[in-house]
């Protein structure tokens, strides 16, 4: 698998990107309650992504039709890609952002899924799973040799807490571009192991998400052209932060500068 390393001057300034990130998913956060429009979520996430004088990473994406928002507002059974508009947050949603920003050439990209208000106890507990997959690759980044055996041990995971991993969607490497080499797959499968795995050594950054459903593995097109869900209807997760990999171990450089992941300050 070819994909390019990082300079420790490189992460730096790729850090730079990730807090301008995180700045924005702390302006979105309290907003997170019932009767807002994902529309408006998604105009206070721009507006802070170019007060930072940054640029959204999303708008624009090309595609069937071009993105058409500076965030991914993912609401219930939407997985990832869904286009913000004008439904409004319900109580007992599950809803996911997903923020990416571009600051002097470098790229940062984070994800995290919000309780409207009271949810469900399964769709809590799925929540807490997904993010808790998130941070055990992380953990497990300093004590294997490749990514497939992280993406294995994310799965059994999952797994074991009774829910899915949704195959078909994989993080991936980051820095000048949003989507550069390797594919970075949150589940395990022999194929991928034989012919993309990749090493783990000092200067790899990749975007790790996993996405989690109740059942379902699989997913489906909205006509939209960019919103994907689960193909039983049932709630999703998603957790992602940008990672670096440096000689003194892991860096999250999508946390925010006191190295905490989501606290809202």
């Amino acid at each position: 698998m070819q994909y390019s390393l990082k300079s420790d001057k490189e992460i730096a300034a790729m850090r730079q990107a990730g807090l301008v990130v995180w700045q924005a998913h702390q302006v979105a956060a309290p907003l997170m309650k019932p009767g807002i429009s994902t529309a408006e979520i998604d105009a206070a996430i721009e507006q802070c992504i170019l007060e930072h004088q940054a640029t959204a990473l999303f708008k624009g994406v090309p595609g069937k039709v071009p993105f058409p928002a500076s965030s991914c507002i993912s609401v219930n059974e939407q997985i990832v890609h869904g286009i913000p508009g004008a439904r409004r947050l319900q109580e007992g949603d599950v809803v996911s952002v997903d923020i990416g920003a571009k600051l002097n050439g470098w790229c940062g990209d984070a994800a995290t899924t919000y309780a409207i208000g009271a949810v469900d106890p399964r769709a809590q507990h799925l929540l807490e799973v997904t993010e808790g997959a998130l941070h055990l690759a992380i953990e497990q980044l300093t004590k294997c040799r490749t990514w497939s055996q992280v993406a294995r041990k994310m799965q059994e995971y999952v797994e074991h807490a009774n829910f899915t991993i949704i195959e078909g969607l994989v993080g991936h490497g980051i820095g000048q571009e949003m989507w550069e080499p390797p594919q970075v797959p949150n589940y395990y499968t022999r194929q991928f192991q034989i012919k993309h795995d990749f090493v783990l050594q000092p200067g790899l950054v990749i975007a790790i998400e996993p996405m989690v459903s109740y059942v379902s593995n699989t997913f489906r097109q909205l006509p939209d052209h960019w919103t994907l869900v689960t193909n039983d209807g049932s709630p999703s997760a998603h957790f992602e932060h940008t990672i670096a990999l440096t000689k003194k171990g892991p860096q999250v450089l999508t946390a925010g500068p006191n190295g905490k992941a989501w606290g809202v300050s």
